[in-house]
């Protein structure tokens, strides 16, 4: 008996051949991605031997989508983008823009039409949320402020892309793309104002119904305490409104799947929908880097060597370059600059999505599909490089060049403390460094207690809100000598570390100590395994875990300045 059995073997193919390509990748210090792009290439059409069936790619690659998307909705935090707005949101703008631009001017050189050399720029100009978290967390660095601000630059850089990805099937026909994907019921202001008001129409659903009925149906599942029901709504919630926004509303379905997974961050049980979602999600995003990679076409690596070099060179020299330079005119240091450089200098899923976009639309040839998916692969190689070379890099820059010193240098009014500053906070007073969750909760008990502290804070926007309710900050990176002389740290009585960044504390407390050798240091960790290290090293007091985090830390500081008040606590 003959069964049609074309998904299962694209399935049965598709997950072997991303684990043997994944795990080879991983062995080579590379991102498994790079290994599923590859197991897609070597299943798809453009390579000798078993091809999977390429009309269920697409489908495969839009579920892939869905959950894509349903991730970085529920992973989506407004917060997190506010505290960094200052530099994520003009930098990021900015740096898409430019990349853009010489996209555009690179492709326009190449003969090709300007809507094929827009849509080769946006999908040059859009990092991959994937690679970047997996490479800060890798490094330890994702809490640290290097950390969030490439993050809330990359979340920007997402909802730019969403835009873009609403505005794109209308604006089809004016780019020279496919007359009816486009939308031809009328002229381009009446298309564009019925689009915007069905995903005006769609948002505002979601924003006033989604965001009470969802968390509501998800508690009440919940309560039946069958796990695979849970996750099934999670899962169902995802792909079903995706579907029905596509249905009803006319929009992608990265949009809907996208305010789905923000709604969903509404419930008390959003922690839970991410994990028990996950293994699927995960499953899924293998599939959609597969299909993606069954797109490509190896022989443009042969026939279109420059244009390759090309592409790269534009994600990796013009997008990093963009960054860093952005970066160090908002007055941040050259660590800032490089890392956040390192961050965006690759492309990834939202590329693909933007690409195959266009490829539908008749916006993109499919040598433009190539190029993108060439320039991924090669940038995402070569970013645990670019990371590597952050440290190196900034040393060299500082040690040759006298505008590298200047800048990392120059006078910033939110660097050093006002003259006005009374003596209580330059002598016998607690230097915090890091002014997040703990951080603001070890201040305002020292603040209680009339225990006078500085605060040594990374984020200029932070230190500039801190100043604002009359306390005492100032900006810079505490692994630099300069920001903790500001802080006065000679004549401190304790340094309490309360930053997650494990990579600097060390240096912090040598510097320290150098500086005071009596100082007495308290730090926080978010790793046991840097618990042994810290306290085997005696760098000073050490607390792990979130509940040791919220009193130990405190009621220890406090116990220092005074035992009475903290025996009574």
């Amino acid at each position: 008996m003959e069964h049609n059995i074309s998904l299962i073997t694209m399935l049965a193919g598709g997950f072997g051949m991303a684990l043997i390509c994944g795990f080879l990748a991983e062995k080579l210090k590379l991102p498994a991605l790079v290994g599923y792009l590859l197991a897609g290439i070597i299943i798809g059409p453009a390579t000798p031997g078993f091809v999977a069936d390429m009309e269920l790619a697409p489908q495969l690659l839009e579920i892939g989508v869905m959950l894509l998307m349903f991730g970085v909705g529920l992973h989506f935090s407004l917060k997190d983008l506010l505290a960094v707005k200052k530099i994520a949101l003009p930098g990021a703008v900015v740096q898409m823009g430019l990349a853009t631009a010489l996209g555009i001017g690179v492709a326009s050189w190449w003969g090709w039409t300007f809507g094929q050399s827009l849509l080769l720029g946006l999908s040059l100009s859009c990092a991959s949320t994937v690679v970047l978290l997996k490479a800060l967390e890798t490094r330890g660095i994702l809490d640290s402020m290097n950390g969030r601000i490439a993050v809330g630059w990359l979340v920007v850089e997402d909802l730019a892309t969403v835009l873009v990805l609403v505005l794109l099937p209308p604006l089809a026909g004016v780019l020279g793309g496919n007359a009816g994907s486009a939308g031809d019921d009328g002229p381009l202001w009446q298309v564009l104002g019925v689009t915007l008001l069905q995903v005006a129409g769609f948002i505002a659903l979601m924003l006033l119904v989604g965001r009470r009925v969802l968390p509501w149906l998800l508690l009440q599942v919940a309560r039946t305490g069958s796990r695979e029901l849970f996750t099934l709504s999670v899962v169902a919630a995802a792909i079903g409104i995706a579907y029905g926004a596509s249905v009803l509303f006319h929009v992608s379905f990265a949009l809907g799947a996208f305010f789905a997974g923000t709604v969903m961050r509404e419930s008390d049980l959003s922690h839970r929908a991410a994990e028990e979602s996950l293994p699927l999600r995960d499953a899924f995003a293998v599939l959609f880097f597969v299909s993606v990679g069954m797109l490509f076409d190896p022989l443009v690596l042969l026939a279109e060597p420059l244009r390759v070099l090309a592409v790269v060179a534009i994600i990796i020299l013009g997008k990093g370059l963009a960054a860093a330079v952005l970066v160090l005119t908002l007055r941040y240091p050259l660590n800032t600059a490089l890392t956040v450089a390192a961050s965006l200098a690759q492309i990834g899923e939202f590329s693909f999505i933007l690409a195959g976009l266009g490829l539908a639309l008749g916006l993109l040839p499919q040598e433009g599909m190539s190029l993108v998916l060439a320039g991924a692969l090669i940038s995402i190689a070569l970013n645990p490089l670019l990371f590597a070379c952050v440290k190196p890099l900034k040393e060299l820059a500082l040690r040759r060049s006298a505008l590298a010193r200047r800048l990392e240098f120059r006078e910033d009014p939110l660097a050093v403390l006002p003259a006005s500053t009374e003596l209580k906070y330059l002598e016998g007073q607690v230097v915090v460094v890091g002014y997040g969750r703990v951080g603001r909760r070890i201040a305002r008990a020292l603040l209680e207690r009339g225990i006078p502290f500085v605060v040594v804070e990374q984020n200029r926007e932070r230190v500039e809100q801190i100043r604002a309710q009359g306390l005492v900050a100032v900006s810079g990176d505490s692994a630099e000598p300069g920001s903790l002389i500001q802080a006065h740290i000679a004549k401190a009585a304790m340094l309490v570390i309360a930053t997650p960044d494990p990579l600097n504390v060390q240096r912090m407390v040598e510097i320290a100590r150098a500086l005071n050798p009596q100082i007495e240091v308290v730090i926080r960790t978010h790793s046991a395994a840097a618990v042994e290290i810290f306290r085997g090293e005696g760098l000073g007091e050490v607390f792990f875990d979130e509940e040791e985090l919220a009193r130990g830390m405190q009621d220890h500081i406090l116990a220092k300045f005074s035992p009475a008040v903290a025996a009574g606590h």
